[in-house]
């Protein structure tokens, strides 16, 4: 995997690699971290960890999808071991898993969740829709990781989409704009409400996107890892990752977002959960082969999750870049594509990100800060 690579600071390493140690769950039996770094002094357990002094708040409700463009949440809040969760102390963690960004833009909304793990342009939706004043965006998680992949007997090229079935998670959601626009740009006419047109575009939950594709009841699909590579281990195949249309092949597909009146509150827990991101980040990064057995082993442990079989895990991890930078420039470009796509009217993003926290602990590990484009609060 080619990705920008964090340095985890010493007292970070030292609390993974003690946590590591402790036989929590089935992570030990996998090898969680094994070459983790120990420097050989002493630090508290996993365990011990848990019961710390809370923060501000007494708990924290986190929001991410079981996807390798969510391994960072996957990885960081498992339990006992997660760096999230160990930065957290002894402040309570609650979960919600969702299928695309939508709905946890709803749930932020409503209170559900606090922060969360989400896609560029539910993002941009969440922010439109509140007139800047629901969300900040405070860190980046992850870059790529998403392609159009086709039945080949139906599908040959780019050139032969007039009239298949392709499917995308969620109306509105990041690939279902990029799909959208990518159409639009290609000269094909399909209503974005509907999905109806020149090409059908079909919203399904990525869970049951690879039935469909086995039933034949979709010709193709524009999802993330791992359902990208579960397809092409069904039979299809990429006929477009859409690092090709950006400039250097970078783009954000994760980032995380803050409810603006919690960061306001609470803005050592926000620091805490980056501190957590980019511990992750970087550990992802240096010890790739144990990160997919730990993201594997996380994902079994979800209510009815199972683990990725090989043909699917090691294409699926590679295809994705874990980094801190949330590529702010792709956001408006994002944002331009959902106007011309016919889902978004034109929106001043200005505010949208609050990247101080994110600075103040780059700062601290040695890494250089990271910018937002223009589009930061204004000081």
């Amino acid at each position: 995997m080619t990705a920008t690579r964090a340095r985890l600071s010493r007292p970070a390493r030292r609390l993974f690699s003690a946590a590591l140690a402790v036989p929590l769950l089935a992570l030990a039996a996998c090898g969680y971290g094994s070459d983790a770094e120990d420097d050989g002094d002493d630090a508290p357990s996993s365990s011990e960890s848990a019961e710390g002094p809370a923060l501000s708040a007494d708990e924290v409700t986190i929001g991410y999808f079981a996807n390798i463009t969510h391994a960072t949440a996957v990885v960081g809040l498992q339990e006992g071991d997660g760096l999230i969760r160990q930065e957290l102390g002894g402040t309570e963690v609650g979960t919600q898993i969702f299928n695309a960004g939508p709905s946890a833009i709803e749930a932020l909304n409503a209170g559900e969740v606090d922060v969360t793990f989400i896609g560029p342009n539910p993002a941009i939706n969440g922010w439109a829709q509140s007139g800047g004043q629901s969300l900040r965006i405070v860190a980046g998680a992850a870059s790529g990781g998403a392609s159009l992949v086709v039945n080949p007997d139906s599908v040959q090229s780019l050139d032969d989409l007039a009239g298949a079935r392709i499917a995308t998670p969620q109306l509105g959601n990041t690939q279902d704009v990029a799909l959208l626009n990518y159409l639009a740009q290609e000269g094909y006419e399909v209503d974005p409400e509907s999905g109806e047109g020149d090409v059908s575009v079909l919203r399904i939950a990525n869970a049951e996107i690879p039935a469909a594709f086995d039933g034949g009841d979709i010709d193709g699909a524009w999802v993330p890892e791992p359902t990208a590579a579960n397809l092409v281990s069904r039979g299809a195949e990429t006929l477009l990752d859409e690092g090709d249309l950006w400039d250097g092949g970078q783009y954000v597909v994760t980032h995380v977002i803050a409810s603006q009146d919690f960061l306001e509150e609470h803005p050592d827990v926000v620091e805490a959960i980056v501190r957590g991101v980019v511990g992750t980040n970087a550990w992802i990064n240096e010890n790739p082969d144990e990160a997919k057995t730990a993201f594997n082993t996380a994902l079994a442990a979800l209510p009815g999750g199972s683990e990725l079989p090989a043909e699917v895990l090691d294409p699926a991890f590679d295809h994705v870049e874990f980094l801190n930078d949330p590529l702010a420039a792709t956001l408006k470009t994002g944002a331009d594509n959902a106007v011309n796509a016919g889902l978004l009217e034109e929106t001043d993003l200005g505010g949208i990100y609050d990247l101080s926290i994110l600075n103040s602990v780059l700062a601290d590990e040695g890494l250089p800060e990271v910018d937002d484009a223009g589009l930061g609060v204004e000081d």
